[in-house]
């Protein structure tokens, strides 16, 4: 595997709980699927992939990358692409490139696609702000205004992206702790959220959905260490999770998807699996194992040594996608998307009996996750990131 000299990579980033004892009969299991891409920087290689989406013909759309030169500045010929791959995994070419002007990226992060109007948004973090692309990857406009890097985060900028039925985009404000609303041209209409760790406050918000069933958020509440679920107005309705890596706990979840039952897919990040729950926020099932290799460090490549491409095995799990019944996790260290096939979704009635609800209490998270680095070649996670090992 040849190593670019010149690169940097910044890691996405990003309880009090409430359970239902009487979970619904649902049996989902994840199972492996393929890998999408490799681990480098030449053409259809991946380093740090944080945002995917998957369009109405099946095509990935991957995130990719951040470059620096060896003295720190930028470069903007490593990475900073949006990497589009064909159904069956294979490389088709690039959305944009690097760089600060018009439909440049200095740090492409999460993405997804507009189901009006097929127009592709794109988080572009150290630019501050979303560039918006059409279905030909044609350069529309930009827009957004985002908080900047603070103590204790090694991401800021705009986080998740998702769509309401009226074609209003929703983006995550990471280091803001909240989520603004925009008109499909942009313009700021409200926001959700504050920031500190009570329901409907955030620290970190990463991945961000609106169901399509009830129209609901679900929020990945990253340092908080758990999942915020919302109504359509922004009220907290639920909250589920804490610290640590037994089922229904977390350490930094990043990803997060509804699929068509309202069933919730959570990457963990740090605990490099992914977790799935029903829609009152009971434990259904958890994928994945940790690579041998730890996260890298100052002077490395952004890859786990020695590389684990087994199926199922993760080096952090990160952005997420889920379409047609199957789920889309980023393998942040391996340098590759790994697909599973999603089965058992179908919900059965709930039992008649009525749901207790327990509180379990608030878990604020300490760990610090999220993008940043530098190869030389030199590689660097950031001093927080660093702390964590």
């Amino acid at each position: 595997m040849g190593l670019v000299k010149n690169l940097s990579v910044a890691i996405l980033g990003v309880g009090f709980t409430i359970l239902a004892t009487s979970a619904q009969a649902k049996a989902v299991t994840l199972t492996y699927d393929s890998s999408i891409g490799s681990p480098g920087f030449g053409p259809g290689q991946l380093f740090v992939p944080q945002g995917i989406t998957v369009n109405d013909t099946g095509n990935i759309l991957i995130s990719n990358g951040r470059g620096l030169n060896p003295d720190g500045t930028f470069n903007p010929n490593i990475g900073n692409k949006v990497e589009v791959f064909s159904p069956q995994g294979s490389y088709i070419g690039a959305i944009g490139e690097g760089g600060k002007g018009p439909g440049q990226f200095d740090e492409p992060s999460a993405l997804e696609i507009s189901p009006q109007t097929g127009n592709l948004y794109v988080g572009d973090v150290f630019n501050n702000r979303v560039n918006v692309f059409d279905r030909q990857g044609n350069f529309i406009k930009s827009f957004g205004e985002f908080g900047g890097l603070i103590p204790g985060r090694a991401f800021f900028g705009p986080s998740g992206v998702t769509f309401d039925k009226t074609g209003n985009v929703y983006i995550g404000d990471f280091s803001g702790d909240k989520i603004n609303k925009y008109t499909k041209d942009g313009e700021l209409i409200g926001s959700i959220g504050s920031s500190g760790t009570q329901p409907g406050q955030f620290q970190g918000p990463a991945g961000v959905r609106i169901s399509p069933v009830s129209g609901n958020f679900y929020v990945s509440d990253q340092f908080n260490n758990r999942v915020q679920v919302l109504d359509p107005e922004g009220k907290p309705l639920l909250t589920f999770g804490k610290q640590g890596n037994g089922d229904g706990e977390f350490n930094q979840p990043i990803g997060l998807e509804v699929d068509e039952f309202e069933n919730i897919y959570v990457a963990d990040s740090i605990n490099s699996r992914v977790q799935v729950f029903d829609k009152n926020g009971n434990f259904l099932t958890a994928y994945g194992k940790p690579a041998a290799a730890t996260p890298p460090q100052l002077g490395q490549p952004p890859f786990g040594n020695p590389l684990d491409l087994t199926p199922g095995t993760f080096n952090w799990t990160g952005g997420t996608s889920y379409k047609d019944g199957k789920l889309y996790v980023g393998d942040f260290f391996q340098g590759r998307v790994q697909v599973l096939n999603v089965e058992g979704r179908r919900q059965v009635p709930e039992p008649s009996s009525t749901l207790g609800l327990a509180l379990l209490g608030l878990g604020a998270a300490t760990v610090t996750l999220r993008k940043r680095g530098q190869q030389k070649p030199v590689f660097s996670l950031e001093k927080e990131l660093q702390n964590n090992y």
